[in-house]
């Protein structure tokens, strides 16, 4: 007899196609059966060791966060229920061009440092792996939720070149081809860029193209956070548009948007720069989270030139008061390259987290208001809480606009992501509520999406770009990653006060036919694996 039947859920499958009555049989990790209407239809029921009243519930594939920055907390947090209990049974990790594999020692302290702000600085964490395929062995010993990963090209760069702001040598260039080579044979399911981060800002379009070349080989896809999401946001798209088509590989644009006021109503711009490209036969896809401040580091939005050499070189540089100057005139005047091009608003600058709890005073006020409270410029404040806390400050930009958010939500080829940074004391509420967001606020309240488009925007897209047969779909056959959600009272509950707080209306969640979420609270279960990059 099988293991579970879910009876008389409104399957929402992930195509996109209207829901349905049915019974779900579940059984080995995989959906064994489905029996429509069956109670309806007055015809044999499944039965199984274990039944499910779904009444009322959706039933739909686990969501898919493309877009997470869990490559530690998946490991250092086995109950991981910020995203279990949004429905999250699959996270794509390696983002924005900076994590931890492939690595050496040298490497892999200095991006420890560089990237504290998104991941705490790993001192709780035994770094037992160096390569790509042995990170992903570190996951198989069980975590919360499945994960994919992306090589990470700034890593990659640090690693061959270093953090010097230089083109690189043939043999460098061939040597990191040959690190994303041996990446995507281990299993990668491609590469990331973040082309506002040092040092892989520093990389110019030759040379990601001859990594995206790379990555199209081996059947993966490039997700740049690319050069501008501010002043130069349109040519940074087309940028990225032309450079992977010029190497053949898949696009997909992490956290499309545009932000600041530059970019206020521009979204139909980029919606059709890339319409042309999709029509012109371009393999695009994006990924958007559901709010409009963004969130990253306080020592990303520096000028490149200030990260030139490390960490280390950077605290160097602001703790030279002529040095820090030049810093201060790139922020506030001409507009620093690591905010976008576009001159610093500190009114819109919010610590999120600092690494050092003698600074907690900081949290939750915007740079200005606590230069205000201490009577001293804002630049003064900033540049005192990146030198004490060694740049690991992070930070929520209130730059965004709801108008572009809906708009490119709507697009075909957009997938949810939720950039979601779990480290500090105020993250972003996006990192515990960006799926039940998703089906509460723009769904049911507001009607942007239809239940059945958002529920393919998250599922069955998003397995499309990673290349699962079995995934992201209600199929017999398929892994029964599923997700049940009352579609009446699902809503996300962390807000920006109080950005820890689990979602409502989601009572279960099964990661391999197991249930990770059961009656609205976190097992026990780690089902979770690495899921590899499927071979062509």
């Amino acid at each position: 007899m099988e293991e579970l039947v879910i009876r008389d859920a409104d399957v929402v499958d992930g195509s996109g196609d209207s829901a349905y009555r049915a019974d779900v049989v579940v059984d080995g990790g995989r959906i064994v059966s489905i029996v429509k209407e069956a109670a309806a239809a007055g015809c044999q029921r499944p039965k199984a060791r274990r039944e499910l009243d779904a009444e009322g519930l959706v039933l739909a594939p686990g969501f898919i966060d493309m877009h997470a920055h869990s490559d530690l907390e998946l490991l250092r947090d086995p109950d991981h229920s910020a995203k279990a209990a949004q429905g999250v049974t699959l996270e794509v990790l390696g983002q924005d061009g900076l994590s931890y594999a492939p690595v050496d020692d040298r490497t892999l302290g200095e991006v420890r440092r560089a990237i504290a702000g998104w991941n705490g600085d790993g001192d709780d964490i035994d770094f037992d792996w160096r390569s790509v395929g042995e990170y992903l062995d570190r996951l198989d010993r069980g975590i919360a939720v499945n994960a994919a990963y992306l090589i990470p090209q700034g890593t990659v760069r640090a690693l061959v070149v270093g953090w010097e702001d230089r083109e690189a040598t043939p043999a460098e260039l061939d040597r990191m081809r040959q690190l994303v080579a041996e990446g995507m044979d281990q299993g990668a399911v491609g590469m990331s860029s973040g082309l506002t981060y040092t040092p892989g800002m520093y990389a110019e379009d030759a040379e990601l193209t001859e990594l995206c070349r790379v990555v199209a080989r081996y059947g993966g896809y490039y997700c740049p956070h690319h050069r501008s999401y501010g002043a130069g946001a349109l040519q940074a798209y087309e940028e990225m548009v032309a450079l992977t088509r010029e190497a053949g590989c898949p696009l997909h644009l992490a956290h499309a948007t545009m932000n600041f006021g530059v970019n206020k109503g521009r979204a139909p711009e980029l919606l059709a720069l890339l319409d042309d490209a999709l029509a012109d036969g371009a393999d695009i896809s994006l990924d958007t989270y559901p709010y409009t401040p963004g969130s990253t580091t306080l020592a990303a939005v520096l000028p490149s030139w200030a990260g030139e050499g490390g960490p280390e070189e950077t605290l160097r540089r602001l703790a030279d008061d002529a040095t820090a100057e030049r810093i201060r005139h790139h922020l506030e005047v001409t507009g620093s390259d690591g905010c976008h091009g576009v001159p610093m608003e500190w009114d819109t600058i919010e610590i999120s987290g600092v690494g050092d709890p003698a600074l907690a005073e900081y949290v939750g006020r915007t740079v200005q208001e606590s230069a205000a409270l201490r009577g001293e410029s804002p630049w003064a404040l900033a540049r005192e809480l990146l030198l004490k806390d060694r740049l690991a400050p992070s930070i929520l930009q209130h730059v965004g606009h709801e108008e572009n958010v809906r708009e490119i939500m709507r697009h075909r080829v957009h997938t949810g992501g939720s950039d979601g940074i779990l480290r500090g004391a105020k993250p972003h509420p996006r990192a515990y509520g960006t799926f039940p967001q998703y089906l509460g606020r723009y769904v049911r309240e507001l009607g942007v999406l239809s239940l059945e488009e958002c529920v393919a925007h998250l599922t069955s897209r998003p397995a499309a770009r990673l290349r699962l047969a079995d995934r992201g779909l209600v199929r017999e056959g398929y892994r029964a990653d599923l997700v049940l959600f009352d579609p009446e009272t699902v809503a996300a509950g962390s807000t920006f006060e109080r950005p820890r707080t689990l979602p409502t209306g989601i009572p279960h969640v099964l990661v391999d036919g197991r249930f990770v979420i059961e009656d609205g609270r976190r097992t026990d279960v780690l089902a979770g694996r690495a899921v590899r990059r499927t071979p062509r």
